[in-house]
Parts: structure tokens; sequence; C-alpha cells
């Protein structure tokens, strides 16, 4: 076991000082091709069928929260997680242990668990909550999603990275390769694919599948594998599951463009689906109000009230109560000029 351990270490020993020369501009180039070629495994080995114009939708969409949330974090810092470690490195926790290979190791390691960490207290805090669902709310799961962040959970987010290298004194080009590695993680188990060996490869990481169910709209699923990076976090703590969703997203309607997402984030509930009457639903509500009408001899003013009367009744019937009562205010859908106009 010690042999196996040392020749790890052994590994990613030289495996740093490969990445340490890795400027910020080549990782991003890294990552672009990363992104490139898991499209293109999206485009053409895709697990869940999407249409041109869904894919096309998401992916405009998140690359445009992208851009606005990069803009915002740049007229803040434009590197703050670097300017942390530049400053800290030598103060930390991780200056008390001599091997940069145990350094980079633990520092990596210590960072998926505080996402983990951080990931499972968004899901079961609602002032966290309102800000997480934007990045659930996408119904088309595809590599973009993993770019699909509120403003406000990017910043805090950013914060509790930069508490971290300070506390652990993790070094410049650490920090670059932590980060690297991560976005690619997140990437990959966001991507619409899946591939031979994938179960097993699930024992140690999140794989796509495993991140499917974190995405479900049911919520006894989405709280579950909370892991970025690696899968042994969520079975430690309990909180793994290998079930298939039937549907990705949030239930009830939700914006999908960039400054509907802005807005949602600071809204605390989902807002209540819209549901649309189709023709068949508003002739019966019509044809009860007339009757309800007609037994009432159709004194003045009565019209409207039946209308509402039979419309709550309807709607109740066919959605449920709590629709029902929703609609005990909808007296402005008619004129007393046009009493049966469908709203």
């Amino acid at each position: 076991m010690s042999n196996e351990i040392t020749s790890l270490i052994t590994v990613v020993e030289s495996y740093l000082t490969w990445l340490s020369s890795m400027s910020g501009e080549l990782a991003t180039f890294a990552l672009l091709i990363a992104f490139v070629i898991l499209s293109a495994l999206e485009l053409n080995y895709p697990t869940r069928k999407l249409s041109l114009n869904q894919t096309r939708r998401s992916y405009q969409t998140n690359a445009g929260l992208f851009v606005f949330n990069s803009l915002v974090i740049s007229l803040l810092s434009t590197t703050p997680l670097l300017m942390a470690a530049e400053r800290y490195s030598d103060r930390g926790l991780l200056s008390y242990i001599a091997n940069p290979a145990w350094q980079a190791l633990l520092s990596f390691v210590l960072l998926d668990l505080m996402l983990y960490c951080w990931h499972r207290i968004s899901h079961r805090f609602d002032c966290l909550w309102m800000f997480h669902k934007v990045h659930h709310n996408d119904p088309y799961l595809n590599v973009s999603t993993a770019f699909r962040l509120h403003i406000v959970e990017l910043l805090i987010l950013t914060a509790l990275k930069s508490a971290y290298v300070i506390i652990l004194g993790v070094k410049p080009t650490m920090a670059l390769i932590n980060e690297a590695i991560l976005t690619l993680f997140i990437m990959f188990h966001h991507a619409n694919i899946s591939f031979r060996g994938e179960k097993r490869l699930g024992q140690v990481i999140i794989a796509p599948y495993l991140h499917r169910t974190h995405h479900s709209t049911e919520r006894n699923e989405h709280d579950n594998n909370y892991g970025a990076v690696f899968s042994i976090w969520d079975r430690l703590f309990g909180t793994l599951s290998e079930r298939e969703p039937k549907e990705i997203g949030i239930k009830n309607s939700s914006p999908q463009s960039v400054l509907g997402l802005v807005k949602f984030g600071f809204t605390p509930d989902n807002p209540v689906p819209v549901y649309e009457l189709d023709l068949n639903l508003k002739s019966m509500i019509a044809e009860a109000a007339y009757y309800k009408a007609e037994k009432r001899a159709f004194k003045p003013g009565n019209e409207l009230r039946d209308w509402l009367e039979a419309k709550r009744e309807i709607i109740r019937m066919v959605y449920g109560d709590k629709y029902g009562r929703q609609q005990s205010n909808d007296a402005d859908c008619l004129s007393m000029q046009q009493p049966f106009t469908l709203c």
C-alpha cells in the first residue's frame, strides 16, 4: 500500500512539474478545447435527444450569463484567487508540508470537500437556494449548464475560495491548476453524454449519470450527488443516488433569458405555473356561467359574478384547490359590457 502511495506521489510530482509552466492563457485554451470536444460528443452521442432549437437556446442563455458574470467579476478584481495566492502562499497551513506533491493533493482534495459542503448547504437553506436554483432551472442539461450561475452565488463562491486559498496558503500555480481541473470536471459531469464504463468511473468521480440525478425536478432526487469531482463525499455522507430522472430542471415556469435569470435569483420561490385554458375548458365555463345567469333571470350584475363563480369552480375541479383560490381575485378578465368574453 505504501509503495502505491509513493508511486502516486511521484506521478503527481512529475505532473505538477509539467503544469507549473502553464499560464492562464494556456489553461483557458485547454478548457476551450475540452468544451468543444464535449459539445461535439453531445451532438453526436446524446443521452437525451434535444432539438437544435433547444440546444441553441440553452447555449445562448448560458453563454450570455457567463459573459455577464465575467464582466462583473472583472470590475471587482481581475484574478481574485491568484491575488490572494500571491500574497498569502507562504503563511498558510500547507507551508508546514515540505513535499509539493502532497501540498497539491491536499489542496485539491480539501477544495473539493469544501465545494461539496457549500453545494449541500445551498440546497438546505432557502436564502442560498434562491440563487442556486438559477443553475438548476436549465431544462436542457448540457456542458454549457456548467456556467449557468447567478452572479451572487458566483461572488460568494469566489469569496469562499479566496478564504480557502489564504487559510491553506495555496501557491498561485497550484490555485490555477486546481481551478482548471475543477472546471474541466464540472463541464464533464454536466455533459449530455453516456459511455461504457461510466458507472465504474462513478465509483470514484461524479460521472454525468450521477449529476443528471442531481438536476432532477424531484427534490428527493436533486438533493443528492453534491460532489464536484470526487463521489467519495456523497458515499461517505450518505447523499449518493443512482436514479435516472424523468425530468430535468425545476418545477413550475421560470425565465430562460439572461436578465430574467438575474432577476429570478432574487425571488424566494419558484413562480406559480401559468395555466393556459384550452378552448374546451373555456366553453365549459361559458356554458356553466350562461345557465347560472339564466337561472337568475339575467339580473343586472349577475353575469360577471356567475362567470367568475363558474370559472373558479371548474378550474378548481381541473387544477385543484390551490389554483382555484388563486383565481378568486381575477375580476378584471371580463368587462360588464362583454360579460362572456373569454380572457
